[in-house]
Order: C-alpha cells, then structure tokens, then sequence
C-alpha cells in the first residue's frame, strides 16, 4: 500500500465522500441559497444591486481569510478540531444574519458566515489527501466534486422554494441549521486522518516551512492562479446572474433557479469527464483544453449579446463555460496537493483563499461596469474573458504543462 486509503473499504469510501461533501458543500451553500433573494434585498433595504452584491463580496472574502487559518491550523494540531470550532463560527453568524436589521449589519453577518463555511472544504481537501495520493486522488476528489457539485444544482432552487413560503431571513435559519447537522457529523462520524507525528513541529515542518515549501512551487503557483481566475470568472456570473436574468430577461426566481440548476450540470458533468481524462492524459493537458475553452465560450457571450441574439445567445456559451470549469477545479486541486502531501492542509487554504479573496475583489467590476448602463450580459463576460485570458497566460508561461512531472500511481 502506498498510501493508507487504499486499505479503506469502498463502503467506507462512500461513506467518505458523502459526508466530506456535505462539508465542503457548506460554502457553495452559504453563497448560493440566498441570491434568488437578491431583489428582495435590494427592495427591503432601499438600496442598489451594487451594495446588495457587496454583502457576497464579503462573505467570499470571509471566506477566503477563514481557509488561511484554518489549513495551517489543520496541519498543527489535526484535522477535527478546526472544523468543530468554525463551524459553530458559520451557525451563531447565520442567526445573527437572520436577525439583522440593516444591510450593514446583514454584511457584517455575512463576513461571518464565509469563515465559519471556511472548515469544510479545506479540511475535507486534506483529509482526502491524507487517505490518497497519485491517481486514486484524482479519482476520489472528481467523486467529491459529484457531490459538492450538486449543492451549486441544489442551493438556488431550494433558496426559491423557501422565498415562497418564507422570507430572506428564513434562508439563514435553514443555513444555521445545517450547520448544526454538520457539527453532529463532525463530532460522532469523522475520524482524525492526520497522524500525531505530522503534527505541528513534531512533523518535521512548521507553519512558515509549509509555506515557503508551497510558495517555491513555481507549477503550485501556477495552477493557483488558474484556480482563482476560473473561479472569479465564475464567480463574475454568481454576483450578477440573478440581476441579469430575473431583470433584463424577466425570469421568476423559480425559473432562474432552473436555469441555475441547468448551468451547474454542466459543471457536474465536467468534473467527472475531466477525472477520467486526467488519469489518462495528465491534468495539466486537461487544464490546457478547459483554458482555452473558457476563454471563448466567455467571448462568444459578449459576441452573441451585442449582435442581439438574445437570451439563446448568452445561455449557450454560460452553459459551455461553466462545463469548463468543471474541467478545471479537480485538475487544479489534483496539481496543487498531490505535490504537496506534507502540507495538505496549507496547500488547501491557499487554494481556497486565493479563489475566494480573488473573487470577492474581481466581481465588483461587473457592478462597475454595469454602473451606467445596468448589468447585461457583455459587462458579466468582459470580465469573465479578462480571468480566462490570465489562466490561460498562467499555464503557458508558469506552469508550463510540457515540465509537469507525471502522477504517480
């Protein structure tokens, strides 16, 4: 065996990648559920799309913060109590969210909320990695993008169905109580993976060591900025795709989240293609695609929107960018901790960091643009093809696919 996961069961397998998911999925949760709200927010509030989408700007750079500290913290003193302790961060913000009475308060909560959500996807990324390594990682991290990938699928149709029978503010309570289940998980399901002797300085690494071992990475570096370009540029569609199509195309938010399921099976369908594709090729020539790919599949919907095309003509090319992005986050997670089975924990945080601190300050700019004009589909692509363009430069001249060395087995 060369690594302890291969010992485990494939029954306990399952059992792993469905409660790691339920985890990770916290943070899609967390973003996800409450934007067929956003023009209810905007209309209770008194205020603009800009300030209403500045409260998921917070909660992704909470987001991002709460995963710096929490994978080096992860590496010293185990897998298990990072994750109790912030998680219990995400309930009491998601009550306090519940309760606030006023946008500034609500984005307050919400800063909160992105680091209390923080625990499960970096803990749930190094605990895989303490179980795997080589080929059955790619595998197992594409079977917990299946699963992760549905709460993207999910969130937005059931924030929809609760805004029928409920207010905004329901959607927090729903928040808080999952992550009360998540807590009773954590503490009666989940073992500890990471062995005492790796912990801390007793591991022969401490946390500035971890950091400088990662950050000497040139192919870590950059695969990193791929992962935080792809996901702002997702992110970009995230922060405006309630305003643009329940505004500018009249959708209810019933069928916007229909249309927001629809979108995220194509990253579904991608994650799993792409492990399979990986496995076979390497990931990094699978990232050498879905780069490409994301580029014009953002360029076509700026392309389509300005020759008036119409609805069609923008939710074609979103469907084949998303599915992009499905190839490119597990090749990203893939090239990241495979080479980095020391400092799991630290890689992971930065993976997270990076994606969610980048985004929070990327996705602005379509409020920026749209700033006269309103938002429509041209202002969300710009900056979508901006992001590509820069993962793309990224793997070409840092990462360099040709010097990759190959996974192991």
């Amino acid at each position: 065996m060369l690594h302890p996961g291969d010992a485990i069961s494939t029954a306990r397998r399952v059992v792993y990648i469905i409660l790691l998911g339920a985890l990770t999925a916290l943070g899609p949760f967390t973003v996800d559920l409450y934007l067929p709200a956003f023009p209810v927010l905007e209309s209770d509030f008194r205020t603009t799309a800009a300030a209403v989408q500045l409260t998921l700007t917070g909660t992704m750079i909470g987001f991002g913060i709460g995963q710096l500290i929490v994978g080096p913290l992860s590496d010293k003193v185990g897998r298990r109590i990072p994750l109790l302790i912030v998680t219990g961060v995400h309930v009491t913000a998601s009550v306090l969210a519940a309760l606030a009475p006023t946008l500034l308060l609500l984005g307050a909560a919400r800063v909160l909320m992105g680091v209390g959500a923080a625990a499960g996807g970096v803990v749930a990324m190094a605990i895989v990695r303490d179980l795997f390594g080589g080929r059955r990682l790619v595998v197992m991290l594409s079977r917990l993008a299946l699963v992760t990938g549905a709460a993207p699928v999910i969130a937005p149709l059931v924030g929809s169905a609760l805004l029928s029978v409920m207010d905004w503010r329901g959607i927090f309570v729903v928040l808080a109580c999952y992550g009360v289940v998540m807590l009773g998980c954590a503490i009666f399901v989940l073992p500890e993976t990471l062995p005492a002797a790796r912990r801390g300085s007793s591991g022969g690494m401490t946390v500035w060591q971890r950091y400088a071992a990662v950050f000497h990475d040139r192919i870590f570096i950059g695969v990193l900025i791929i992962g935080a370009m792809t996901f702002s540029g997702l992110f970009s569609y995230l922060s405006s795709s309630s305003f643009l199509f329940q505004e500018s195309y009249g959708f209810t938010a019933l069928q916007y989240g229909m249309l927001f399921a629809a979108n995220s099976a194509g990253l579904v369908v991608g994650n799993q293609v792409a492990a399979r594709l990986a496995a076979r090729f390497g990931p990094q020539w699978v990232l050498a695609f879905s780069t490409a790919v994301l580029t014009a599949a953002a360029t076509a919907i700026v392309l389509c929107d300005q020759l008036g095309f119409g609805l069609w003509g923008t939710v074609i090319p979103l469907f084949v960018f998303m599915t992009a992005c499905g190839f490119t986050f597990p090749c990203v997670q893939v090239l990241s901790l495979d080479r980095h089975g020391r400092a799991a924990g630290t890689a992971a945080s930065l993976i997270g960091f990076s994606n969610n601190a980048v985004a929070g300050l990327v996705s602005p700019l379509v409020g920026v643009l749209a700033a006269e004009s309103g938002i429509t589909a041209t202002t969300m692509a710009v900056v979508m093809i901006g992001c590509s363009v820069v993962g793309v430069l990224s793997l070409w001249f840092v990462v360099r696919p040709g010097t990759v060395p190959q996974l192991t087995p």
